[in-house]
C-alpha cells in the first residue's frame, strides 16, 4: 500500500512496527538465547558465591540492550532517509501560467498559481497566499525558472523542509511575491500591485520582506521603476529584487507572502489606511519637515491655498500651457494667501515630487502616470485633471483611474475637463481601441472661460475648508512601523 506524505513525518518508533511479527520474535529469541549463553558461560568460570557473578549478567544485558538500540535506530535511520528521498523526487511542478484561464484572468479563477485558493484573511483585506501554511500541508513555496516571455514555463511547487527537491537552494526569510495583470513601471499600476504587500506588512507585526519576486503574466520581472524602489525603501527598508540567476534548480522560501489580485478587493477603510501609511513613511525618508516650513509663517497662513500645476511634455500635455498657467496665476492672485508653483514632473527627483505634493492643497494636471504623487498630499486635498479629445468616448475605465487613486487616498477629485476640440476622426468609430491608439497621446486644448471658473471655484472651496479646519487642526501622528532611516 502507498504510503502518504502523513505517513512520512509519524515519529522514528514507527519504523519498529513495521517490522514483521516474525522479525520480532526472532529478535527476541536471540536475545534470550545471546543472554543465556553468556549467563551459562559467567557461572562456569565463577561460583556461584562469587559477587562478580550477577554484575557480569547486568553487564552482558546492558552490552546487548546497547547493541539491539543502536541496530534499531540505524534501521529507522535508513527508512528514513530513504522516506526523505522518496519525498524529495515526489514534489510535482506545475505552470505558474495557467493557459486554461488565459481568457478569463480577470475574473473568478485566476492563471497564476490556479491550483491553490486564496486565503481570505480579515475582512476588507486583500486575498492572498501566506507559506507555509495549513492550506499547503505545511509546505514551502518553491518556483523553478525565470523565463521572462512565457509565464508557462516558469514553474512552482511544495515541499516539506527537510524533503526540499533535488538542486534546490532554501531562501531563508520572508519573500514578497507578486503577480500583476499589468506591469511595475507605470506609477498607478505599479502602486495598486504593491499596496496590498503593505496592507500585509502593517497588519503581521511589521515584518520587512528579504527579497521580493516579481511575475507579470506568470513572466519573472528583474526590477520595478525607480519611483516604485524609492517608495518601498520609505517603507521596508533595503530592497532586492531577486533574479535567481542561472540557476537550474528550484528555489524554496522558508517564508512567502502571494498576491495576485491587486489593490481591487482591499476595503475603503484598509485602503486609507494603506496610503496614509505610504505617505508618512516617504515624507520621512525624504525628510519634509512640517515643522520648519510653519516657522516661516505665522499661523494664519496655515490657511493659505497652495496650488501647483504639475505640467508633463510631450504626449496628453497642454497644447499652451503659458495661456494656462496665465489663467491660474490670476485666479490665485484675487484670494489672498493663495501660492501658486508650476512645477515640470519629468524634472523632478522622487523626494522633489514628495516635497512638491506635500505642500499642495490643489494639484491641477493633465491626465497621466504623474498625477498619482497626489498619494503624497495631506487627505482631502484636491484634484483637477485634464483630458485630450476622444478619451471620454474610447478610453474605457482606464479613464476613471486618477478617479480610483483620489478615493484610495482620501483626495477630493473635482471633475475632469474633457477636450471637445476633434483634430483627427477614427476611421472606424465601431473598433474602440483602435480609435483610442489614435486619441491616447494627443495634446490637451484649453477653454479660457470655463478654466477661470473652474479654478476660482475650486480656490475659494479650499479656502473656506481650510479656514473651517484650522481650529481643530490635530498635530500629525508619527507613522505605524515607525523605523529609523539611515
Amino acid at each position: 500500500m502507498e504510503r502518504s506524505p502523513e505517513d512520512f513525518l509519524k515519529p522514528k518508533t514507527c519504523c519498529i512496527c513495521s517490522y514483521s511479527t516474525k522479525l520480532a520474535l526472532f529478535f527476541i529469541v536471540t536475545f534470550v538465547g545471546f543472554f543465556t549463553l553468556f549467563d551459562i558461560q559467567a557461572l562456569r568460570i565463577l561460583p556461584i558465591s562469587s559477587p562478580l557473578s550477577s554484575s557480569t549478567s547486568w553487564s552482558t544485558l546492558q552490552h546487548l540492550k546497547t547493541f539491539f538500540t543502536k541496530t534499531y535506530h540505524f534501521n529507522c535511520s535508513r527508512e528514513l532517509e530513504a522516506m526523505a528521498s522518496k519525498l524529495q523526487h515526489s514534489v510535482t511542478f506545475l505552470p505558474l501560467k495557467d493557459l486554461r484561464f488565459a481568457h478569463t484572468a480577470m475574473d473568478g479563477n485566476t492563471w497564476f498559481m490556479s491550483s491553490i485558493c486564496d486565503d481570505a484573511g480579515e475582512e476588507g483585506e486583500t486575498e492572498h497566499l501566506y507559506f507555509p501554511s495549513e492550506a499547503s500541508k505545511g509546505r514551502l513555496l518553491c518556483v523553478a525558472g525565470n523565463d521572462s516571455h512565457y509565464g508557462e514555463k516558469n514553474l512552482y511547487g511544495f515541499a516539506w523542509k527537510d524533503s526540499l527537491p533535488a538542486n534546490s537552494t532554501l531562501m531563508e526569510g520572508l519573500t514578497f511575491v507578486s503577480d500583476t495583470y499589468y506591469d511595475y513601471t507605470n506609477l498607478w499600476h505599479g502602486l495598486t500591485a504593491m499596496a496590498p504587500f503593505v496592507s500585509w506588512y502593517k497588519r503581521n507585526g511589521c515584518e520587512s520582506p528579504s527579497r521580493w519576486v516579481l511575475y507579470h503574466w506568470g513572466e519573472l520581472r528583474t526590477g520595478m521603476g525607480s519611483w516604485h524602489e524609492n517608495l518601498m525603501k520609505a517603507t521596508f527598508g533595503e530592497l532586492k529584487v531577486e533574479g535567481f540567476g542561472k540557476s537550474n534548480g528550484s528555489s524554496c522560501f522558508e517564508k512567502a507572502v502571494v498576491m495576485r489580485h491587486n489593490i481591487g478587493k482591499m476595503g475603503k477603510e484598509r485602503r486609507l489606511e494603506v496610503f496614509d501609511m505610504l505617505r508618512c513613511k516617504a515624507r520621512a525618508f525624504c525628510n519634509v519637515s512640517f515643522e520648519s516650513s510653519n516657522a516661516e509663517n505665522n499661523k494664519k497662513e496655515d490657511t493659505a491655498v497652495r496650488l501647483t500645476l504639475l505640467m508633463r511634455k510631450g504626449a496628453r500635455s497642454f497644447k499652451n500651457e503659458s495661456l494656462v498657467v496665465k489663467i491660474f496665476s490670476n485666479e490665485c492672485a484675487r484670494v489672498k494667501g493663495c501660492k501658486l508653483t508650476v512645477t515640470q514632473s519629468e524634472n523632478l527627483s522622487f523626494c522633489d515630487q514628495v516635497r512638491a505634493m506635500s505642500f499642495t492643497d490643489i494639484v491641477a494636471s493633465p491626465h497621466g502616470a504623474q498625477l498619482t504623487n497626489m498619494l503624497f498630499m495631506d487627505r482631502n486635498s484636491s484634484v483637477m485633471e485634464f483630458f485630450p479629445n476622444g478619451w471620454w468616448e474610447y478610453a474605457g475605465i482606464g479613464k476613471y483611474a486618477h478617479h480610483w487613486m483620489a478615493d484610495y487616498s482620501g483626495m477630493k477629485h473635482l471633475g475632469a475637463w474633457w477636450d471637445p476640440q476633434v483634430e483627427k476622426e477614427c476611421p472606424h468609430p465601431e473598433k474602440e481601441s483602435e480609435c483610442f491608439g489614435i486619441y491616447k497621446n494627443g495634446q490637451v486644448g484649453h477653454n479660457e472661460t470655463f478654466f477661470t471658473e473652474w479654478a476660482r471655484n475650486a480656490i475659494n472651496q479650499v479656502k473656506v475648508m481650510k479656514q473651517d479646519e484650522f481650529s481643530t487642526q490635530q498635530p500629525k501622528s508619527s507613522c505605524v512601523c515607525a523605523r529609523v532611516v539611515e
